[in-house]
């Protein structure tokens, strides 16, 4: 059971929009703290050594949980390096320890395409932060699927977001994060990336399994 969570993410974004998410989420006497970089090649360029660094001292009731953006990569390989980075750095990964029951140390999530899919998974909490925006985009062609909207997750957001009257020299997306954030229905989101992410923290805190 884990009672404090290490959450590496690659940019302020995400560190914004889950600073406002995790204290609704989270259970009781449970902590996290959240650890931004400058992109996601600074995050994979400084993991390994990172991870290092934790096994020297990681508590047994601490997980690290590693969130990065798809974008355009393979999930598979992304993935696959993920767990090689973790597998190098000497500790044991949720993906290798899950089938034979072994404690785990890190959790490795990606975020498909990127935040701004999130956004479109659950569109009604993006409504409630912002409530001239159109309320039935999910059910418009290209918007469905929160997790393959095509061009580009967060230019898809800037672009519904101007034609509602926000954001008119361009998205702030730290401002946006830390505005959705606060009022994301994280049991009513369609996308199965953020619920992928969401699921791993909750039985992290649950049981560590």
């Amino acid at each position: 059971m884990a009672d404090h969570l290490e959450i590496l993410v690659e940019e302020p974004s995400m560190e914004a929009f889950l600073r406002k998410l995790l204290p609704r989420m989270s259970p009781p006497q449970k902590t996290f703290e959240i650890h931004p970089f400058q992109g996601k090649s600074d995050l994979l360029t400084k993991l390994c050594d990172r991870l290092r660094g934790y096994k020297s001292w990681l508590p047994d009731n601490w997980r690290i949980v590693v969130l990065v953006d798809r974008d355009a990569d393979d999930c598979a390989i992304l993935k696959a390096e993920l767990e090689r980075i973790c597998a190098t750095s000497g500790l044991v990964s949720r993906t290798v320890a899950r089938p034979t029951f072994m404690a785990w140390h890190v959790v490795n999530r990606i975020a498909i395409e990127e935040l701004e899919a999130w956004y479109f998974g659950e569109w009604s909490s993006v409504c409630l932060a912002y409530p001239r925006m159109t309320p039935n985009i999910q059910n418009k062609a290209g918007f469905r699927n929160s997790d393959s909207v095509a061009g580009g997750t967060w230019e898809a957001f800037e672009r519904v977001a101007k034609r509602a009257g926000y954001f008119p020299t361009g998205l702030a997306k730290i401002q946006a994060a830390r505005e959705v954030g606060q009022v994301y229905d994280h049991d009513n989101s369609s996308s199965a990336s953020f619920n992928a992410f969401r699921d791993a923290l909750l039985t992290a805190w649950a049981d560590g399994q």
